[in-house]
């Protein structure tokens, strides 16, 4: 995973694995969320996501929900990954700020 948080920028996948994180979901809920909001655009292998979710554990931006001894694992999002989401997202509005100025277009 290659997020670059000095600069606030995050790659596409962890983002939405967060935004998917706003309600506990287990790991295949998780890969269903991603699929379905993109539009099959995204779609991600168990390797990818466990990896990823790993990685955001170690970082505390997500952490295990209620009892996560059983086969399936619940995860939620932090309050830090909440900031790190919400960073991201004013990053992504002042990005299609300027690129629609410059482009001409309007969103």
């Amino acid at each position: 995973m290659r997020d670059n948080v000095k600069s606030g920028a995050l790659t596409e996948v962890t983002f939405y694995i967060l935004l998917s994180l706003y309600s506990p979901k287990h790991g295949y809920a998780v890969m269903q969320f991603i699929e379905e909001k993109t539009g099959g655009r995204l779609s991600l292998g168990a390797g990818t996501l466990y990896g990823a979710l790993n990685s955001m554990l170690e970082k505390g931006w997500i952490e295990l929900f209620g009892d996560s001894e059983g086969r399936k694992k619940e995860y939620l999002i932090t309050v830090k990954g909440k900031e790190i989401a919400e960073k991201e997202l004013i990053r992504l509005r002042e990005l299609v700020g300027i690129a629609s100025g410059i482009v001409g277009g309007t969103l």
